[in-house]
């Protein structure tokens, strides 16, 4: 099932009520309905899994949150970071209506977007794969609409530290290319090594990647079918990399 048809059947937006309107009110500091209150932003990431319905919900309203507060942390929000938003997380046009409802309650303020980095990275440490397919998608949603400024990048910095990733996440993440661009990426960014590092580094690299990002694995831990494609296509990225890197090498 598509993860965004879990947003708890159409109530995406914080004025909705109830725990999922207190807790996405909580943390874009808007009033909290319900009794919830500010202060269980601090609750345990499977304690608002549950409230709001399980990972799935979790997830889908933190990656509307933290893209719409990136879109909003340089000033204004711009049509090129909405499209890449809907891009990046292949929104389906059924749920347009919702999370768009969502998407603009969050970008009202670019603050309070630290819960939910902290809690999605908590919900996911068994799978930092997607985390990182998230990070990598935020990246391009601060590109759309230009280079990376300066506040994008804190902003981007912070959450692959909540997401706690290390740093050749980071590297991958900020060296990927949207797919389709005439030049790809540097195989060296997408394994998240160094251009120096030794033929056996680069071949552990992408046996690592290849293992941490296989589509079958990934499905048996119950990732999101959209997700699932992602997946896939970056096994491609993954092995397109490692093949260009061969040739070069002569491996």
């Amino acid at each position: 099932m598509s993860f965004w048809g879990k947003i708890l059947g159409g109530a995406a937006g914080f004025a909705m009520g109830g725990p999922l309107g207190a807790l996405v009110g909580a943390a874009m500091g808007h009033a909290a309905d319900g009794g919830l209150g500010p202060a269980r932003v601090t609750a345990s990431a499977a304690d608002i899994a549950g409230l709001i319905g399980g990972r799935e919900s979790l997830f889908a309203v933190s990656v509307v949150v933290l893209s719409a507060k990136l879109a909003k942390v340089d000033g204004t929000v711009k049509r090129a970071e909405i499209d890449a938003f809907k891009r990046s997380f292949h929104v389906p046009p059924e749920n347009l209506a919702e999370v768009g409802r969502l998407f603009d309650a969050a970008r009202d303020s670019a603050d309070d977007y630290e819960p939910f980095a902290q809690k999605l990275g908590a919900a996911f440490t068994d799978n930092r794969a997607m985390l990182e397919d998230v990070l990598a998608a935020l990246v391009q949603i601060a590109r759309a609409d230009g280079p990376v400024n300066t506040s994008e990048g804190a902003y981007l910095r912070k959450v692959h530290a909540h997401f706690g990733l290390d740093a050749a996440a980071w590297e991958r993440a900020k060296g990927a290319a949207p797919r389709g661009q005439d030049r790809g990426p540097d195989p060296y960014a997408v394994l998240g090594i160094h251009a120096g590092a030794q033929d056996e580094e680069v071949r552990a690299a992408w046996k690592k990647l290849m293992r941490e990002n296989h589509p079958d694995g990934l499905a048996a831990k119950g990732v999101p079918s959209e997700f699932i494609k992602r997946a896939t296509d970056k096994v491609a990225d993954i092995n397109a990399a490692w093949d260009k890197i061969k040739r070069e090498r002569k491996l």
